[in-house]
């Protein structure tokens, strides 16, 4: 149906030639979105929502969506309203030419890439979530009013999507808890899926950002991760305060400049100092590479 194509239709075809084509259709408008997902055999549609600039990180989560038997749709979508800093926002990574092709190699069925006044039309919903601590510690201390952005987006497109299940990276571990308590506080019924970070060899955390890192920084980076790891061998052995100092100086050293490093319950954020406190711990850590800010997570001590 032409009229549902709007702007791009790509066809992958499949060296086994018993298996159909695939076609994936970009869509403008959620209208024509939903169109599509209603003619479509799939009794389940699986969301990846985005920002584009796109990494194995994200086809990971479409490749999990459609081995799930999903109908898998992304959105390539810069939030403006998540970005507490302008220059942030006018800096960010947009190469949307190559994140559809790459999606459609994936497998994605569907792309969203609305408008800045197709999420956020005048006098459209809008949404009031109380969060409390859970966005105002770690990221919230050093992005104010960045999940209130983030929220509101999550919600804007899981209106014009309706999916059945909502996938999203570790990495960004702050992030799902305050989706989860979003979609609590809806009382939505999508589900929402949280899939282990992809990470380059040198166990840097893919990001969108990463392409913006100097050689020298890029070089550097990895030592992020290398805290990480430190603390979930050293932890519960040494306490959390001992393992935060060691990993913000081995971070300095690296030329690095961190803004926290965090040990706290999965479920709450709160900081957890006595490792029988809670059953579920993470390491939680941003840091200053130049001028590039990342972010990066371990799981301590797993959810039993």
């Amino acid at each position: 149906n032409t009229a549902l194509t709007k702007r791009y239709i790509f066809e992958r075809r499949f060296t086994n030639a018993r298996r159909p084509c695939q076609r994936m259709y970009v869509f403008q408008y959620a209208a024509d979105l939903s169109r599509y997902t209603s003619m479509a055999p799939h009794t389940s549609v699986g969301f990846v929502p985005t920002m584009g600039a796109l990494h194995a990180g994200h086809l990971a989560l479409i490749r999990r969506a459609v081995a799930a038997g999903d109908l898998a749709t992304a959105s390539i979508f810069v939030n403006p309203t998540q970005f507490n800093d302008p220059e942030d926002l006018r800096k960010y990574p947009r190469t949307p030419e190559a994140d559809v092709s790459i999606l459609a190699k994936a497998g994605c069925h569907a792309v969203l890439m609305p408008s800045v006044e197709e999420v956020y039309p005048a006098g459209g919903q809008s949404y009031e979530f109380s969060f409390g601590h859970l966005e105002t510690v770690m990221e919230g201390a050093f992005r104010p009013g960045h999940f209130k952005g983030v929220a509101q987006v999550v919600a804007r497109l899981l209106d014009m999507v309706r999916p059945q299940r909502l996938y999203m990276g570790q990495k960004d571990f702050q992030q799902t808890a305050i989706v989860a308590e979003m979609l609590r506080q809806l009382n939505s019924s999508t589900q929402l899926i949280v899939a282990e970070t992809v990470r380059e060899t040198d166990g840097l955390a893919m990001s969108s950002r990463n392409v913006r890192l100097s050689p020298e920084f890029r070089a550097a980076a990895p030592v992020i991760y290398q805290c990480l790891l430190d603390a979930k061998r050293l932890y519960p052995e040494m306490d959390a305060a001992a393992i935060t100092a060691r990993a913000m100086q081995k971070m300095e050293s690296a030329g690095l400049r961190p803004e926290y490093f965090e040990i706290v319950d999965g479920r709450t954020l709160l900081p957890v100092g006595n490792p029988r406190q809670a059953d579920f711990v993470v390491a939680c850590t941003a840091a200053w590479a130049g001028d590039v800010r990342l972010i990066d997570n371990v799981v301590l001590r797993a959810a039993g």
